[in-house]
């Protein structure tokens, strides 16, 4: 078992790069810079252009928006959800959902899971549930390593330290069950949606425990997908089975002065991945 049905595809990463070493050494035939191949390596332009080229597409949160709304509305227009806003610090790029039961949802959109970016959130005090929505729109990026990067390294110590409550993760963006990102969900193509441009397979969602582990409840289970609104919203507007749900668990004990925590992530009654006891290196909060 995996610790997500999807896989980076090992060909399309080999040509990007082959591609990107093709770029290294030919970049100097481009353009019309008028320079020389020693002048145009020493001039900074090659790097310069790179840079800004990264730049650009760290920066755009176009794509990933459009996105989040060809879902938000789809939700909406199926009656899964009632509503759905940003909220007025738009730069965070959160979403408040207003759930069908009453309940408020906030939605913290991140890019790929193994960036620093995953360590910083903040649960808002209207958030009746508050989840992580990972778009890792990069194909060339490994979901298996950022999932677990994700999950483990960053959000468990992040939530254990600063006490800060997150109710699940979903995974699924517009690379979902392309050539980049092949799904196995999408074999069965009667379970594709058309969201706009994009056609997607049911997302992939990871339920976290109720509570945080703590010295007095040093064990806690992730949840089933009924006790998480907007996560059983999701999985229903879009087809996804009871048994493709990823449940999330926590341990963690004291041993010495060190605080260790250890993360568990089940499916469909079967272990997928499990971490030896990690020590969490700033704990500030009181236990």
């Amino acid at each position: 078992m995996t610790i997500i049905p999807c896989k980076q595809n090992k060909g399309l990463r080999d040509q990007i790069e082959r591609f990107a070493e093709t770029l290294k050494t030919e970049a100097h035939k481009l353009g019309d810079h008028g320079l020389d191949e020693r002048e145009f390596y020493q001039s900074g332009l090659f790097r310069g252009a790179i840079e800004r080229v990264r730049g650009q597409f760290s920066a755009t949160m176009r794509g990933k928006r459009e996105f989040v709304q060809h879902a938000l509305n789809h939700m909406e227009d199926g009656g899964f959800i009632a509503g759905w806003d940003l909220t007025d610090n738009a730069n965070r790029n959160d979403y408040i959902v207003r759930l069908n039961s009453g309940r408020v949802a906030v939605i913290d959109l991140k890019g790929c899971l193994d960036g620093n970016n995953t360590n910083i959130f903040e649960r808002p005090p209207l958030a009746d549930e508050f989840v992580i929505w990972s778009i890792c729109s990069n194909p060339g990026a490994d979901p298996q390593r950022n999932t677990w990067s994700g999950i483990h390294t960053r959000l468990s110590a992040e939530m254990i330290a600063r006490n800060q409550q997150v109710d699940g993760v979903l995974l699924w963006d517009m690379v979902c069950a392309t050539i980049g990102r092949p799904c196995p969900k999408s074999v069965d193509g009667d379970r594709l949606t058309n969201l706009g441009p994009f056609c997607v397979p049911p997302p992939c969602i990871y339920l976290f425990p109720e509570n945080i582990p703590s010295i007095s409840i040093p064990f806690v289970k992730g949840r089933d997908i009924g006790e998480v609104e907007i996560l059983a919203a999701f999985n229903a507007a879009f087809g996804g089975y009871a048994e493709e749900i990823h449940h999330v668990d926590f341990r963690m004990e004291m041993r010495g002065s060190e605080l260790m925590r250890q993360t568990v992530v089940r499916h469909a009654g079967t272990i997928e991945q499990v971490s030896e006891m990690t020590a969490i290196r700033r704990v500030e909060k009181d236990l």
